[in-house]
């Protein structure tokens, strides 16, 4: 199971949030692995060409979810499901 298209202009609303649900869904799809880091970033923002600020509101909502955590100098890992 593969996450939809993102679009963010086919619905109103922040894209930043848009986007939080895009990787959640990825995440819950199982193509980014419990334990495992998100990409980059910097890489997030060019393959949904977004700012780096909405990607890194984006990835501070999936914090708040419970669905991933950050390490600082380390990056961002998805968590456990027994975690959430």
């Amino acid at each position: 199971m593969s996450a939809p298209e993102f679009n963010p202009s086919s619905k109103p609303g922040y894209v930043y949030e848009m986007l939080a649900d895009h990787l959640a869904a990825r995440i819950a799809s199982g193509e980014f692995v419990p334990n495992t880091p998100l990409p980059s970033e910097r890489r997030l923002a060019v393959e949904y060409d977004v700012s780096l600020g909405t990607v890194r509101h984006a990835t501070q909502v999936l914090r708040e979810r419970g669905l991933v955590v950050t390490i600082r100098s380390k990056g961002t890992y998805v968590l456990n499901s027994l975690r959430r």
